[in-house]
């Protein structure tokens, strides 16, 4: 069957779905040429305040601000959205003079934006407009103009904001991720950014707050017999227990150990001292150790529990591969 026929018997509105999403395309692709000194500047006036960024919208931009004013936020640039229409009822004494203020607004004309412009000239902070006429009194009152003007909606009326919307929130991203790189900001500012996460749990989560400690940590002496460790592993439900000598973790043993020396020895299974049958230097690790790079040392060596030691080899912890998995860490 031929591309053609294809395309003959495709139905109407994946036609339409497919212009959308490459007029949408078309409107972001746009955007890059216009990365210029105007740009910069948005960066750098960001960059410098001592305040933040205050950005307000109405309608269709204002729902474009607020998810940019929370990108901003949540990437090291603290942020807020005022609604245009609540900043002329009271709203506006948030903004000082050392904010910034980002306003949007496609056609730079929108009634609620422009009854902002004299109250925010007097209280004093930069403006920044995104907007989609350059000739606008929003953008002849800014400090800096952003330019999201699209060629077309969308929509077969070229009325719904569509297009218009897509490349506001593309200049609204770059805009943060520019300045997220700006500011050095790295994983652990964004986990703490985002504790709630997985990502902000595998950013911040470490082996210390999820290991067994004191009397959990299963510990046997090097000179205790088999029964004695077998019970201490038991007892501990770890599936393992670690072996000391002068209180140092000289090796471990655990269920697969167990079934090999059961293979191995028979009838001889409860005799011998434990240093013959033990696996000597166990892996350890410290308790600073992030729980995700524990997890990925367990999957490495298929092993399912890691004892944390001091710099001495004296264990302060024990912690499962369950542990870790219960914690939402994968």
């Amino acid at each position: 069957m031929s591309a053609e026929k294809n395309n003959e018997e495709e139905p109407e509105f994946r036609r339409i779905a497919r212009r959308a999403l490459e007029i949408e395309s078309e409107a972001i692709a746009n955007l890059i040429p216009r990365l210029d000194d105007s740009f910069d500047r948005a960066v750098k006036l960001i960059k410098n305040s001592p305040g933040r960024v205050v950005v307000t919208g109405m309608g269709k931009s204002g729902s474009v601000g607020r998810k940019i004013s929370a990108t901003l936020a949540s990437t090291g640039t603290p942020a807020f959205f005022m609604h245009p229409a609540e900043g002329v009822h009271g709203d506006l004494g948030m903004v000082r003079e050392d904010d910034v203020v980002l306003a949007i607004s496609y056609s730079g004309q929108t009634d609620e934006v422009r009854s902002l412009l004299t109250p925010l000239e007097r209280i004093g902070p930069p403006m920044i407009a995104m907007t989609g006429d350059l000739n606008s009194i929003l953008a002849r009152s800014a400090a800096v103009t952003l330019d999201i003007s699209v060629k077309k909606e969308a929509g077969p009326l070229d009325l719904v904001p569509t297009a218009s919307t897509t490349a506001t929130i593309a200049m609204g991203d770059a805009l943060a991720m520019a300045l997220l790189e700006e500011q050095d900001f790295v994983e652990e500012d964004f986990a703490l950014f985002h504790p709630g996460g997985n990502l902000g749990k595998q950013l911040l989560l470490k082996v210390e707050d999820l290991m067994h400690t004191g009397e959990d940590i299963p510990l046997v002496d090097k000179d205790v017999s088999m029964k004695e460790a077998i019970f201490e592993m038991t007892d501990k439900r770890l599936g393992i227990t670690g072996i000391v000598d002068d209180e140092k973790l000289i090796g471990c043993l655990t269920d697969g150990d167990l079934r090999r020396i059961l293979e191995e020895r028979k009838d001889k299974f409860f005799s011998g001292p434990l240093a013959e049958v033990m696996s000597e230097d166990p892996i350890t690790i410290g308790r600073d150790m992030r729980a995700v790079r524990a997890l990925q040392i367990m999957e490495k060596y298929q092993i399912t529990v890691l004892f944390i030691a001091n710099d001495d080899q004296r264990p302060i912890g024990v912690v499962h591969m369950h542990d870790i998995l219960r914690a939402g860490i994968n």
